[in-house]
This record gives C-alpha cells, structure tokens and sequence, in this order.
C-alpha cells in the first residue's frame, strides 16, 4: 500500500485528508506541530495502526525516522490559514511556506515521491477579474499586513515549479478557494466559523464592511475528492479547486440565521486593510484536466458544519 506524509496533518484540511487517505489503504504519516492545528482532530482515527503521527515543524530539518523509509506521496499542507492567525505570526507563516516547502520538496526528491503543494487563492490578492483563472498573475499588496501568507504561497508556489523543471518531480500545486466543514475551529477567524459560532449563540453576526463583497465556499468532502484526483492526476500546472457558486457575504450571514433559526441581529464594522473585494474561481481546467466539480449544495453543507459547532469544545 501506498505510503503519504501529509504536513499540517491535524488540520481542518490535512485531518480531512488523513480520513480519506486511509480509507483508500495508504499508510499515512501527520506532521504537525500544532500551531494551528488540533490533536482532537486526528485522534479518532489513531485506532488505525496505519496512521503516524508525528509532532514537527516543517520548517525545521525533518526527522530521520522519517527520512529512513519510503514515501510515495508528500502532501505539503502546513501553514496557518486563516487571517487571525497568520496575522498573528506572520514569521512562522512565511518559514512554512518557504523552509517548509524546501525541506519537504527535497524529501521527495530523495524518495522519488509525487508532491502536492497547497497554494491558495489567497495568490490572487484583491482581484482585478472575475472569477479568477490560473492565468491570472494577481494584485497582491507584498508587504501589506496579509503578505505573509500571500507571499509565502506565491514563493512556494515558485520554488515548487523549479524543482518540477530543474529536478523533473513530479508535482501538483492546488489553489484552495474558500472551504469550510466539521473540524473548523470556533475561533477560526473566517466567515463561516465566525457567522455560526455568533448565530448559534444568538449574538450579533459580524460583517467587516458592506457585506457586498463576493465569496465562494467549498465544502470539504468535495475539496477533498479535488485534492485526491489532482494528487492521482498528471497535472504539474497550478489548478483552481473551489466552488464557483458566488454569493455576497451578507447572503452567507442570512443563510446561516436561517439554517440556525437564530435571533442574532447583523451588524457592519470597518473593512480590514487589503481584503479581497471578490473572490470566485474558474475551474475550467479542474473540469476538464480533472473531471472534478463540487457537488454539494451550499445550504446542506452549512447545515452539516453547524450541526458539528453545536457539540464541537
């Protein structure tokens, strides 16, 4: 059976993907030194003796243990996520996606394994055009208060191609749009965490600026089939996953007081510095390279996550 290390592997999304990975049969090892990620999420699956968990930081010289046996897939997944935490700490933000990358491409490259870097479309800044196809270079404010993030997936995104021309690895760089599900933090930071966590507790639901800003969210089950084929695929080139379904955030916020039946009021605080006005991706090279689309309705995965916020500590 296939071996995979997947980097941030106690994640929203790395946990996911542990899931799913080992119900395919592979043996997986989770790095992650839990700087934003949770053991809690992992820790249901520990009773499958092929999951291996190891407490690291990427950006650090990876254990020899590690080094010693043979990978077939390197999932690079490790970098904080979410605007409060990057915001946070931006220099250990910006040593995941530079270090991190690094050391986890020269890991593959000893092993000879398949390598799929998790860039973002966070690459795209506050964007001219919309929705935004791989062709588009991005308008991204590199030393403004989000660039830590932006520019550390930007540069992995680089060093990623580089070793795909220069080493010829066999790499795979997936532009994650906005997803959301079970496993999300309450404290996340983004709109959706932060929209049902007010909602379900009957308190005011918060909307930074006119709520006519535009986003996309993609539920996880079908981000994760995404990373899947992309992962299985021939693809080197950047891919778009996402859902292109676009709603105003002011729609989100009325979809989740519905969903909830909650009594929270709206209200509008001031924009931060530098977010995106829009953000909708054009996943006609997912389609077609990956024969991928999301499937889930917007309203049922909302639904799910909000049923898993009611018990989630």
């Amino acid at each position: 059976m296939p071996t995979t290390l997947i980097t941030g592997g106690a994640g929203f999304i790395g946990s996911h993907l542990c899931k799913f990975l080992l119900e395919k049969g592979h043996t997986v090892i989770a790095m992650d030194n839990l700087s934003t990620g949770n053991y809690n999420n992992i820790q249901p699956l520990r009773s499958n003796r092929e999951l291996f968990y190891e407490y690291h930081d990427v950006s650090k010289e990876i254990d020899s243990w590690i080094t010693n046996i043979d990978i077939d897939f390197i999932l690079h997944f490790a970098s904080p996520a979410s605007p409060v935490d990057y915001q946070k700490i931006p220099i250990q933000t910006l040593q995941a996606g530079s270090l991190g990358t690094f050391n986890t491409l020269n890991l593959a490259l000893s092993k000879k394994a398949k390598y799929v870097l998790a860039s973002t479309s966070e690459i795209y800044g506050d964007p001219s055009i919309n929705p935004q196809p791989e062709s588009y270079y991005g308008n991204v404010n590199s030393i403004g208060i989000r660039s830590c993030y932006d520019e550390s997936k930007r540069f992995a995104e680089a060093l990623t191609m580089a070793y795909h021309r220069v080493h010829k690895l066999d790499t795979k760089i997936a532009r994650i749009f906005n997803t959301f599900g079970e496993k999300m933090r309450k404290n996340d930071g983004r709109v959706i965490p932060n929209f049902i966590t007010q909602a379900l507790k009957n308190e005011p639901i918060t909307i930074y600026g006119d709520g006519n800003q535009t986003r996309s969210f993609c539920y996880i089950s079908d981000l994760i089939e995404g990373i899947y084929k992309l992962m299985m695929s021939d693809v080197n080139e950047p891919i778009n996953l996402g859902n292109p379904e676009e709603h105003t955030v002011l729609e989100i916020a009325q979809i989740i007081k519905g969903v909830t039946t909650s009594k929270s009021n709206i209200i509008f605080k001031k924009l931060p510095e530098d977010d995106p006005h829009m953000r909708c991706p054009d996943i006609t090279r997912a389609k077609k390279e990956l024969k991928w689309e999301p499937k889930v309705k917007l309203t049922d995965g909302i639904t799910k996550t909000a049923e898993w916020f009611k018990y989630a500590s």
